[in-house]
């Protein structure tokens, strides 16, 4: 008699944890406009193709400390992301035109004696 209430204990389970995981392992919906990888969020970059959370902070550290990416192959640069994962990436990325530089705030100027 335990066996069987085991069995269908481990059946439930079984069915319970497939019902979870399934919706995870869905296909995510790419996102509708390109994202600027210069200026994305990592919740922003997780939208991606191929890009969990790991991979979005590899990117926006590696975009912290190496500076602005110049072009989408850049990301080849980072771990994880292959030439594979880079064509699934590409139709939803784009490297944005750097910010406008600020102009020198006005120096005052001494007053005349």
């Amino acid at each position: 008699m335990t066996h069987r209430i085991a069995a269908i204990l481990l059946g439930f389970g079984a069915v319970l944890f497939l019902s979870l995981a399934v919706p995870a392992l869905a296909k995510k919906t790419p996102p509708k406009h390109p994202i600027d990888i210069n200026a994305a969020s990592a919740k922003e970059l997780e939208e991606l193709p191929g890009v969990g959370p790991s991979t979005a902070k590899a990117i926006i550290q590696f975009r912290e400390k190496t500076g602005r990416f110049r072009r989408v192959e850049d990301l080849l640069a980072i771990r994880g992301i292959s030439e594979t994962k880079l064509a699934k990436m590409r139709p939803y990325i784009t490297v944005g035109p750097p910010p406008p530089k600020s102009a020198p705030s006005p120096q005052p100027k001494p007053p005349n004696h």
